[in-house]
């Protein structure tokens, strides 16, 4: 499995299922299905989701319009994160799991299971 990091307050967003997309600079190309949801900065999986699509190429008018999903509201934010990662499911976990931080990694940590403490 692999781990996608998340800023706080992002995460806590994702996991409460309400903002479905994250937003990145990067299509997701062919990544999908279950993610582990890592918090940036405290080397702990806090929960997971499934990644059911990746939406490059839409226009800045596209992605205003769509605050609800996404839930950034500084548009000029949107000019560099404005490819939508589209999330499904997200569960918190009661207990976090903390596992080794790659030097590195900013996005994905892979071999996710590998790097359980």
């Amino acid at each position: 499995m692999r781990g996608l990091i998340v800023r706080k307050p992002w995460i806590d967003f994702i996991l409460e299922n309400i903002k479905p997309w994250e937003m990145r600079t990067q299509d997701a190309k062919k990544i999908r299905g279950r993610i582990a949801l890592i918090e940036q900065g405290t080397g702990l999986i806090v929960g997971e989701t499934n990644l059911v699509d990746s939406i490059p190429g839409m226009s800045h008018e596209e992605l205003i319009t769509h605050t609800d999903k996404h839930l950034i509201e500084d548009e000029q934010l949107l000019k560099k994160w404005n490819v939508a990662w589209v999330l499904e499911n997200s569960k918190r976990y009661e207990q976090p799991i903390r596992y080794i931080h790659p030097p590195g990694a900013v996005i994905w940590v892979k071999n996710l299971k590998d790097r359980l403490v």
